[in-house]
């Protein structure tokens, strides 16, 4: 898209590929989510968009994806990637962050359908958008947070290096519960083979930086 170059940036690794969704990504992305994210009676995320029918699910998944294209603006953006695994879209890997030219920071977000959970693709796509944020966009921290009780999420935080950052008290579904801070400095990460940054250039001026 000609006066929208962010449709035209994707990443690519050994076994994925990161892209902004289509029209019918979405569709495909909204199934995905439709079909479960996480296991009943449990909640990792902070707003608990997936505790509904699978219908309003889909359409939750559709209309945040509409949001943060939008909203997307130099002083605070947000790019939620379609996950492409073997042809088919498993879920999103979301990298966003605000008055980036200056703190050169970043958060990262995700989720993937639950039948694709298990084989690595999580902490793929975590690489990804690292690569990304450090390798592209010149970054120079990291940041995440995760429940404490969200294990998977924990294990693909630290396998990644991350260093502890403290913690955060936060009401969830009307309960306290704990989530665990973490931030990856440059100098810790490390560039991993076969990822891959395409077309770019042209979108550096959406995120406030020169080509």
């Amino acid at each position: 898209m000609r006066n929208w170059p962010l449709f035209e940036l994707s990443i690519t690794t050994p076994r994925l590929e990161l892209r902004l969704p289509s029209l019918d990504d979405l569709d495909e992305l909204g199934d995905r989510a439709a079909e479960g994210v996480h296991e009943a009676g449990y909640m990792p995320f902070l707003f608990p968009w997936s505790d509904v029918e699978p219908v309003q699910r889909a359409r939750n998944t559709v209309q945040y994806q509409f949001r943060s294209w939008g909203e997307f603006t130099a002083a605070s953006w947000q790019v939620e990637f379609a996950v492409v695994y073997e042809g088919q879209i498993v879920g999103t890997q979301g990298i966003m962050a605000k008055d980036f030219p200056v703190i050169r920071e970043a958060r990262t977000g995700s989720w993937l359908g639950q039948r694709f959970h298990g084989q690595g693709i999580g902490t793929e796509m975590r690489r990804a958008v690292l690569h990304l944020a450090f390798a592209g966009l010149g970054a120079r921290h990291a940041v995440t947070e995760a429940f404490e009780d969200n294990h998977a999420s924990l294990g693909v935080t630290r396998k990644l290096g991350y260093q502890e950052d403290g913690i955060t008290v936060h009401d969830r579904q009307g309960k306290p519960v704990t989530t665990h801070r973490f931030r990856l400095p440059r100098q810790d990460w490390t560039e991993s083979p076969g990822f891959e940054i395409h077309n770019l250039p042209k979108c550096l001026p959406l995120f406030g930086l020169e080509t």
